[in-house]
C-alpha cells in the first residue's frame, strides 16, 4: 500500500511539474499586481505624543488610523496624501525589453524602485523570478570614499555575485566604463559621467536575469549612450529581461519590444512601442501646443510675427493631416519699417525624442525674397508643404527672421517651437508603420532584359 501511495504521489508531482513548465505563466519573470504607492505630505508625525500613540495602537489592532483623515481639522497629515502609483498591474516575460514612458512625475521611477525592492508598495503585490540589477540613480550603491575597484566588488556583492565571478568580469567592466586610469581613485572625485559609466558597467556585466535602468544614461555622452544601448540589446538577446525608463523616444523605439505608459500614477497604455509612443506624443503635443500661436504686439520691434497657424485645403486650422494633402503654414506679420536683407528661416523637426530636423527652408531660396525691404503694414505669407513629403509622425515648426544689416541680426526669433502637428499615412501598404521621415512613393519598374 505504501509503494502504491508513493507511486501516486510521484506521478502527481511529475504531472504538476510538466503542467507548470507548459504553462504560459512559467515564462513570466515579473508580475505586478494592483500596486499602489501613497506618500503622505507634510509632517511625519501627528504633532503630539498622544496622537502618535493613538495611531500606533490603531495600527496594532488592525484598525483605521484616526489621525490620517485628509482634511480632518488640521490634524494628522498637514497637506493630505499623494498617490505616486494607483492600482498598477502588468506582467513582463523573460527576454522582454520593456520601455516605460510618461511625463515627469508620472510615477515611472517609483515603479522601478518598487520592482527593485528599494521601497515597498502601500498595497498590492509584486512577484519576481530571477536576480535583479538596478541602475536607478547616478552611483547607486557606491561608497564615495572607496575606489572604483573597491566599489566594483562592493556593488557586485550587493547584487549577490560571488567574489570569483566579480574577478572574472572585472577587466571587462573596467574596459567598458573607460576609467582604467582612475580605477584606484576614490569615486567621490569622479565626474557624474564617470559615475554613470562605472555604475552601468557593473550592473550590466554581472549577469543579472533582470536589468532595470532608469533615465541615468542622459548624463553620459552620445557615444557612451550608444554603447549602453548596444549592451542592453546584447543582454536582451541572451534571454534576459530589461526594464528601461527613458524620455528618449528614439531609444525606446530602437531597443524595446514592448512599452507601457504611466500617467498620474495609472497604467494608461500598453502594447508595441510604436503605438504607445505615437499616442503619448499625440497627447503631449495636444496638451502643450496647438495648430495656432499668437504673439503679443511689441511696438519696439521693427518687424514681428503676429500669428502662425497651420491650415488645410479647406482653409481650416488643423493640427492633424494625412500624407496626401498639402499643409499650409500661414505667417501673419507686421513691418513697422522696411529692413534691408530681411529673410525668414523655417524648419520642421520630428518628435523622435531628439528633435531631428527633417526640412529647412530659407525665404532666399526662391528669389526674389518676399521679406527683403518689406513695406510697412500687416502682411500674410504662406509656406506650402507639398503632398507625400513628410512621413507619418509628429512634427514641430520653428520660424525666425534675421538680417545682417539689422542692429541685433536676429529681428524676430521666438525661442521655442511655434506649432505642432501630426501626419498620418492612410493609403499605402505599410501605412503609419512604413517608418522614415519622408513618404515619397518610388515606383518599382521591371527593366527589360
Amino acid at each position: 500500500r505504501f509503494n502504491s501511495i508513493n507511486a501516486k504521489v510521484e506521478k502527481w508531482l511529475a504531472l504538476s511539474i510538466v503542467s507548470q513548465l507548459s504553462s504560459p505563466m512559467n515564462n513570466t519573470v515579473i508580475k505586478v499586481e494592483n500596486i499602489s504607492k501613497e506618500y503622505h505630505l507634510g509632517t511625519i508625525s501627528h504633532g503630539t505624543l498622544s496622537r502618535d500613540m493613538e495611531s500606533w495602537i490603531a495600527k496594532l489592532r488592525g484598525k483605521e488610523d484616526p489621525n490620517s483623515k485628509i482634511g480632518s481639522d488640521g490634524y494628522g497629515v498637514q497637506n493630505g496624501s499623494f498617490k505616486a502609483l494607483d492600482d498598477v498591474s502588468f506582467e513582463v516575460n523573460q527576454g522582454d525589453v520593456l520601455g516605460i514612458i510618461g511625463r515627469n512625475g508620472a510615477g515611472k521611477s517609483t515603479l522601478l524602485k518598487i520592482i527593485s525592492q528599494v521601497t515597498t508598495p502601500s498595497s498590492g503585490a509584486i512577484k519576481i523570478k530571477g536576480r535583479v540589477a538596478s541602475l536607478l540613480e547616478v552611483g547607486t550603491g557606491f561608497h564615495p570614499e572607496l575606489t572604483g575597484r573597491e566599489n566594483i566588488f562592493l556593488n557586485g556583492a550587493i547584487l549577490g555575485m560571488a567574489k570569483q565571478e566579480i574577478r572574472r568580469k572585472f577587466d571587462e567592466i573596467v574596459d567598458f566604463a573607460e576609467i582604467e586610469k582612475f580605477i584606484d581613485t576614490p569615486v567621490k572625485r569622479y565626474s557624474s559621467g564617470m559615475y554613470v559609466r562605472l555604475a552601468f558597467a557593473v550592473a550590466a556585466h554581472l549577469d543579472p536575469e533582470i536589468l532595470i535602468v532608469d533615465e541615468v544614461l542622459a548624463v553620459g555622452d552620445a557615444s557612451f549612450q550608444a554603447k549602453c544601448l548596444g549592451k542592453m540589446h546584447d543582454v536582451s538577446r541572451t534571454g534576459r529581461t530589461v526594464l528601461f525608463v527613458s524620455h528618449n523616444m528614439a531609444a525606446i523605439r530602437q531597443l524595446c519590444t514592448r512599452a507601457i505608459r504611466i500617467a498620474d500614477g495609472y497604467l494608461v497604455d500598453s502594447g508595441d512601442p510604436e503605438s504607445v509612443i505615437r499616442e503619448y506624443l499625440r497627447l503631449v503635443i495636444k496638451q502643450d501646443m496647438g495648430a495656432e500661436v499668437t504673439f503679443p504686439v511689441d511696438d519696439s520691434k521693427d518687424f514681428q510675427m503676429l500669428k502662425v497657424r497651420l491650415i488645410n485645403n479647406e482653409e481650416k486650422c488643423m493640427d492633424a493631416f494625412h500624407c496626401d494633402e498639402p499643409i499650409y503654414v500661414e505667417i501673419e506679420s507686421i513691418s513697422r519699417k522696411p529692413i534691408v536683407d530681411l529673410y525668414g528661416y523655417f524648419a520642421i523637426s520630428h518628435a523622435d525624442g531628439i528633435g531631428t530636423i527633417v526640412l529647412v527652408s530659407d525665404s532666399r531660396d526662391c528669389p526674389p525674397d518676399a521679406f527683403d525691404k518689406l513695406p510697412s503694414g500687416v502682411h500674410i505669407h504662406r509656406i506650402t508643404i507639398p503632398t507625400r513629403l513628410l512621413g507619418a509622425g509628429e512634427y514641430s515648426v520653428h520660424i525666425s527672421f534675421a538680417s545682417k544689416y539689422h542692429t541685433e541680426f536676429l529681428v524676430d526669433a521666438p525661442e521655442r517651437d511655434l506649432v505642432k502637428f501630426t501626419v498620418s499615412d492612410l493609403i499605402t501598404a505599410r501605412g503609419n508603420n512604413r517608418g522614415g521621415y519622408i513618404s515619397t512613393l518610388l515606383p518599382w519598374k521591371l527593366t527589360p532584359q
